[in-house]
């Protein structure tokens, strides 16, 4: 099988696929594509492609909803850049408080000066600033990377709240004992000195740090955003600096309108640019992709639904459909009419998309699987030896 990489993967990642696989960024009808920030969305799928990994968190830059509709599993890597990210945020806490980019600027400025030494303990005390430690931090988003954050924070002696409506079983297992939690955004905005950002950017979460959430915060609240640029209305930001209700903005996604503003500390998107997490994220992308492809598992894909079942047969059909009445029936039905004996059925829903896995006995017909395709609201069917 066919592997396209659109950006340079880690070389870690490339040799999962093993020798029946051709890895390169030319290569033609690939069955699958790696990805990391490549620009998709007028890229034209080929008729080839079964799946997209992004070796990355995100996937703004993938046509998700396109490729729904032509049942491409679009997958991503969740937490494998997370202590990244962490390590990052901690750094963004310190530089919000003891202010250490202006005064490192400052100081560089000083070369060439007669008395370095006097200038520097005459100046330095304008770049005085609150220790992190007893001050209260709320973290928005407790994933991967906030349950990590929130942890490490309440070690370096912060109290943290943490809020998230739609926190995992598993999220929750992770986070420490000692986190409040909060009930809300405003709990969160009234209480914290320090807010921390960690949720995808969604038509609920775009611009949700604006003049109004501002108004509810504390004054001199220091804000850090390490997810994205969109989550914050820029303009709104800059009021809020220049009036001295928020100390500092940290971000790590810079655009025009932040950029140069005193008070804003504008980071050029480094929060999973490290060694470690190229390799994770490398890796994880890699072997979401040769699960689909070899045994049609689905895992961390952000368009269709977990099923993750180990093969009862040889052969196993896999089928990609609309989440609607009666597909299960059908599904079966014309199996079980072509004299195809199902051995173990599995189906999971995610939103408006459905996936059914069925190992059955025997080798199915190409033509049993278009009979499938032609069910109205099946939309990929596909047969694993």
């Amino acid at each position: 099988m066919n592997i396209l990489t659109l950006n340079k993967i880690a070389a870690c990642g490339i040799q999962r696929f093993g020798e029946n696989y051709t890895v390169g960024d030319n290569v033609a009808d690939p069955a699958g594509i790696m990805v990391r920030s490549a620009a998709m969305h007028d890229m034209e799928m080929p008729g080839s492609l079964l799946a997209i990994a992004r070796a990355g968190a995100g996937v703004n830059n993938i046509p998700v909803d396109k490729c729904s509709e032509q049942g491409i599993v679009v997958f991503n890597t969740p937490g494998a850049n997370a202590n990244a990210v962490k390590e990052l945020v901690l750094a963004g806490l310190l530089i919000s408080s003891r202010k250490v980019v202006p005064a490192i600027a400052w100081a560089q400025s000083l070369k060439g000066q007669e008395g370095v030494a006097k200038l520097v303990e005459k100046g330095k005390s304008q770049f005085a600033g609150p220790e992190i430690k007893g001050k209260k931090l709320g973290v928005i988003g407790l994933g991967a990377i906030g349950v990590l954050v929130a942890n490490a924070a309440k070690a370096l002696g912060m109290e943290v709240y943490g809020y998230d409506p739609y926190l995992s079983v598993d999220a929750a297992w992770g986070l420490s004992r000692s986190i409040h939690h909060a009930t809300s955004l405003d709990q969160v905005f009234a209480e914290c000195d320090y807010i921390t950002v960690h949720v995808p950017l969604t038509p609920d979460t775009r611009e949700m740090f604006n003049a109004a959430a501002f108004g509810a915060m504390k004054d001199g609240v220091r804000i850090l955003n390490f997810s994205r640029a969109e989550l914050v209305n820029a303009a709104d930001m800059k009021a809020a600096i220049s009036s001295g209700k928020v100390a500092a903005y940290v971000v790590d996604f810079p655009t025009e309108e932040v950029l140069g503003v005193e008070g804003i500390i504008t980071i050029p998107h480094l929060g999973a640019s490290t060694p470690e997490s190229e390799d994770n994220c490398a890796m994880m992308a890699a072997d979401e992709l040769k699960e689909y492809l070899e045994d049609g598992n689905i895992v961390h894909s952000v368009n269709f639904p977990t099923v993750e079942v180990p093969r009862t047969t040889e052969a196993r059909i896999c089928v990609l459909h609309r989440n609607i009445p009666n597909m299960l029936s059908q599904i079966s039905g014309m199996i079980s009419a072509e004299g195809i004996n199902i051995d173990t059925m599995t189906n999971r829903s995610k939103k408006d998309y459905a996936y059914t896995i069925l190992d059955v006995v025997g080798n199915p017909s190409e033509d049993s699987l278009k009979k499938i395709e032609a069910i109205d609201g099946v939309i990929r069917v596909r047969k694993i030896l």
